[in-house]
């Protein structure tokens, strides 16, 4: 599986040291399948003035077997409970790899009501419904990093 990282460098050897906490799926390297979506992650760096630029990396999904992996097909309440556990840094789990639907603009803004109290878990559920998922995958550890190979990068 190809996948992309949007930054204002490029990323030749991901690591965990440079990772955030308190993001939708915890501190991680994170990649997606759309490169459309890692181009769209640059943004926030071009708009700081500094270069955009996505790498390329290759996934051996072969190897997926011998990580434990967390999927969400959609946004759920299960993915909502998730994302309110990682991004209050609450998250004790173990999962080498995290893959599922990324908290976009929209989505960001269905989940920040509840996360105010605005809505609740059936209504924000409801309203998630009906979005597409853009695809997110998050390399938590460094044993799931070792099946990630950089192949390439354009400046965008």
């Amino acid at each position: 599986m190809i996948l992309y990282h949007g930054s204002y460098l490029e990323v030749a050897e991901p690591d965990l040291a440079h990772s955030r906490s308190n993001v939708d799926f915890g501190r991680g390297f994170y990649v997606t399948p759309l490169y459309e979506q890692a181009s769209m992650w640059c943004g926030k760096f071009k708009r700081r003035g500094k270069d955009g630029i996505v790498s390329r990396y290759a996934f051996d999904e072969s190897r997926e077997s011998e990580l434990k992996t967390l999927k969400f097909d959609s946004y759920s309440e299960e993915w909502l409970d998730f994302i309110l556990i990682c991004r209050s840094g609450n998250d004790t789990t173990d999962y080498d790899l995290v893959a599922g639907g990324v908290a976009n603009d929209r989505v960001f803004n269905t989940v920040e009501l509840f996360f105010d109290g605005l809505i609740d878990k059936t209504e924000a559920i409801k309203r998630l419904r009906y979005e597409k998922p853009n695809l997110q995958l998050c390399f938590r550890t460094e044993k799931a990093l070792q099946f990630l190979r950089f192949e390439r990068s354009e400046m965008v």
